[in-house]
Formats: structure tokens, C-alpha cells, sequence
């Protein structure tokens, strides 16, 4: 057991946090129900991924100490530093409805989004769209946000293409709604340490590469395609 900071607990020898909330649990099973209706699927996607953010960013907020005047006096306090924005990655489709609410808890953001497609036969991954900077800025922290992680192809392939762009492992934490052991174990081996917080495990992948049980495919329910 291993934690990613000192809040939520990891899930067996992995560094994946599933962090231990109602809420969080409660979304999941609005995703899970199939009878959901896709603008309540992109909503919930919405709500889990804000709350997981919430969770994955309590120790990498640096506040700045300020006095103010209140209605009835001065006092003094502690705020995030927006002059150190979080970097967000969407990974394209579903990735946009998990990060949506990105900028409704964090003061300050950057969004950069990245567009990949799997090939339903070979599973294999495949970009369409990279607007990711030349150079990410020494020192950030960047949130790689993609609910389904099954197979460990596309996220793998996503943080390749972070950390060419100058990113450490220490500077990156993913963002899931549902994670299985595939993508986990394959993240753990070719990326040691890297931390990623979801919002439940599922223990299989099938042939198709699907999560078992899952949510279905997460871009069209959350669209409607």
C-alpha cells in the first residue's frame, strides 16, 4: 500500500488513489447506469472529475499570505498563488466532460488538449490533434485527464508526449473515472511513480478492450454519438 500524498489511500501495490468519498462514489454510479441520459452521463463526468482534481492538487497549491480589509476590519489571509497555474490536459473526446469543471476549483489554469483515437482492432492509439506547448514551464504541475484508463495505450502514449515536451514524472498526476489493472500496471512500468487518481477499479478488460463493467465508451455516452 503506498500513498501519491497524505490524504487518500492507494489500491494494492499500485500508486493509484481511489479516494474514499460518497460523493465520489455516487457519481460513478450515475456513469455506471446505462439508462443515464448522455447530458446527466457529461454532467456526473463533470462533478467526479472535479471532486478527483480536488483530491490530486491538495499538496501541489502554493498560497501566498496577504492582509485584507473585510467589511468590519483588516485581516490576514492564505490564497492560492494564481501566478502558478496547473496545467490541464484533456485527452479528446471524454477527456473535456471529466476536466470541465477544472477551473471551478482551481484559481488559475491552463488548458492544452490533445486528441487521440484508438484502433478498435489493433487497440493501438493514434494522434489527431496535439496542442500541447513546445516546452512545458520548468516547475509546473500538469493534470493528464482521461476517464477510461483499460488498456494503457492511449494514456502511455499521452505522457510520452508530455514528458518530450520537457515534463518530469514528479510533475504529472492523471485523472480517471474508472482505471483497470492493464493501464495501471503498464503505467507503473514504463513510468515508476507516476500517480493517478480515479474514481473506482475494475478488474477486467475484454477482448475489445472495453472495462468490465465499466461505463461503456465514455466520448459517446457523454455526447451522444
Amino acid at each position: 500500500m503506498e500513498n501519491c500524498n497524505n490524504g487518500p489511500v492507494a489500491v494494492d501495490d499500485f500508486k493509484v488513489v481511489v479516494p474514499g468519498h460518497s460523493l465520489i462514489s455516487h457519481w460513478v454510479s450515475v456513469l455506471r447506469d446505462h439508462s443515464t441520459p448522455s447530458h446527466a452521463f457529461r454532467s456526473a463526468m463533470g462533478e467526479l472529475g472535479r471532486l478527483l482534481i480536488y483530491e490530486a492538487t491538495r499538496d501541489w497549491l502554493p498560497t501566498v499570505t496577504r492582509e485584507i480589509q473585510t467589511p468590519v476590519g483588516t485581516a490576514v489571509v492564505e490564497s492560492v498563488s494564481e501566478m502558478e497555474p496547473i496545467m490541464i490536459v484533456p485527452i479528446l473526446r471524454a477527456g473535456l466532460a471529466l476536466a470541465d469543471l477544472a477551473t471551478s476549483i482551481l484559481p488559475s489554469t491552463r488548458t492544452f488538449h490533445l486528441g487521440m483515437s484508438r484502433d478498435e482492432t489493433t487497440l493501438l492509439p493514434s494522434v489527431y490533434l496535439n496542442k500541447l506547448p513546445d516546452r512545458f514551464p520548468k516547475g509546473c504541475n500538469i493534470l493528464l485527464v482521461d476517464p477510461m484508463l483499460a488498456t494503457g495505450g492511449t494514456i502511455t502514449a499521452a505522457v510520452d508526449l508530455v514528458k518530450e515536451r520537457g515534463a518530469k514524472i514528479s510533475q504529472i498526476r492523471i485523472i480517471s473515472a474508472v482505471a483497470a489493472p492493464p493501464a495501471i500496471k503498464k503505467l507503473n512500468q514504463r513510468f515508476p511513480g507516476i500517480c493517478v487518481y480515479t474514481g473506482t477499479m475494475d478488474p477486467i478488460v475484454n477482448e475489445k478492450g472495453f472495462i468490465v463493467p465499466g461505463l461503456g465508451d465514455a466520448g459517446d455516452r457523454s455526447y451522444g454519438t
